[in-house]
């Protein structure tokens, strides 16, 4: 498509002032437009269409110079032939479209207002052209294959619904990254240990797609694997330091906290991640911050724990990046404004497991905008009243709830 001016202003020398007016010319439908095989619908090639034998054979098929006849084996019926004839169609080409080996379909020409029929010229570029074409459909399909691929891989590596048990309330929340559905790196898991306490953990690897997913899911499995040894939480930010040196991409930030009902509070190690928020039943929100080690696959596995007390009643945030950073606002103000916004929540039932839901709803309601190129992992919790009153912390075995 291209544009031009009245031919007042036609001339490069001069300029069009201001309120010239730009006329957009548009595709105009011609007989041999008319007779193409209509776009969006499937069409049918029979053995007989010179199109077919140039996908059969994966070799440019050329009809210098067309006769009635062959009218019939170009177009998709007699009538498209009868359209193909009035518009003067008499040169005729067809290239495959071919990409890694494979032919995905043909570029299929027609000569009608040049009166010159197709010669080896035209027939080198349109190999050069269709080459290009096949390279851009292929990498299309690429594309939309691993799209479809890595929510279905993410899926089925987090816990799908809240876990509710006689220790605590968690509800969670996945969302992809807003602008393209984007599937990254970031997840979430609730482990209960025989010991009577809770493994809660958030995670974000570096990068996006199906290699940032496929590698998600290593850790998380490594992580669950360490959770069985019942080590503090720094041990295992030490340990999955060593095994995310080996994976691609090999850049992680993780929380790891675990929850001790019998003692009323939280054990916290972070490698490189944003800080939990305590929501207290009576005060105002605050950020927990533990010393703060380097994302996991630096090398440098220094990494300390912190412990907050956890009443019946309270509630604790953990969240992955996306939630709250944007492009252009200080990541300082947005962590601010994540506190304000959970002291203003407007919900009464707050540690009921509807209450945490809603929780959920609210931040990303809140916080997030459509265009945000990060995705986003949220978990929300707070203790059961029933089992802090008992303080049994020996009881049940291991076992995770999805």
């Amino acid at each position: 498509m291209r544009r031009y001016a009245t031919s007042r202003y036609a001339s490069p020398r001069r300029r069009p002032p201001p309120s010239a007016r730009w006329h957009w010319p548009r595709a105009t439908p011609t007989l041999a437009a008319d007779a193409a095989d209509p776009p969006g619908q499937v069409a049918h090639y029979g053995p007989e269409r010179l199109v077919t034998r140039c996908v059969a054979t994966a070799r440019p098929v050329a009809v210098p110079n067309v006769r009635g006849e062959d009218l019939l084996r170009i177009a998709r019926d007699e009538h498209a032939a009868a359209l193909l004839d009035r518009a003067g169609v008499h040169s005729y080409l067809a290239v495959p479209l071919i990409a890694r080996g494979e032919v995905l379909g043909a570029l299929d020409l027609k000569r009608a207002r040049n009166p010159k029929p197709f010669d080896h010229d035209d027939t080198v570029l349109a190999w050069e052209l269709a080459g290009r074409a096949a390279v851009c459909i292929d990498n299309a399909r690429l594309y939309r294959h691993q799209h479809d691929i890595a929510p279905t891989l993410q899926r089925s590596m987090l816990p799908t619904t809240a876990t509710t048990s006689d220790r605590l309330r968690v509800a969670s929340r996945y969302q992809p990254a807003g602008a393209h559905n984007e599937i990254g790196g970031d997840w979430f898991d609730v482990l209960e240990l025989d010991d009577g306490c809770t493994a809660l953990v958030v995670g974000d690897v570096m990068g996006s797609g199906i290699n940032a997913a496929a590698t998600m899911g290593r850790l998380r499995t490594a992580t669950q694997t360490l959770t069985r040894l019942a080590l503090c939480p720094s041990e295992v930010l030490r340990h999955l330091d060593g095994i995310t040196t080996d994976l691609d991409p090999h850049f992680a930030t993780c929380l790891y906290a675990v929850h001790d009902p019998a003692r009323h509070h939280c054990r916290i190690a972070s490698a490189g991640h944003l800080p939990p928020v305590l929501v207290p039943a009576r005060g105002e929100p605050r950020l927990v911050e533990p010393p703060t080690g380097a994302p996991l696959g630096t090398g440098m596995p220094s990494y300390g724990t912190v412990t907050v007390g956890l009443e019946p009643g309270d509630r604790l945030v953990l969240y992955t990046d996306g939630l709250v950073e944007t492009r252009h606002d200080d990541i300082g103000d947005r962590l601010q404004t994540l506190l304000r916004t959970l002291r203003d929540e407007p919900s009464p039932d707050r540690c009921t497991v509807e209450g945490l839901e809603r929780t959920c709803d609210h931040l990303l309601r809140t916080l997030r905008h459509p265009g945000n190129h990060d995705d986003v992992a949220l978990l929300v919790m707070t203790p059961c009243e029933e089992q802090a009153a008992e303080g049994d912390a020996g009881r049940g075995s291991r076992r995770r709830r999805t």
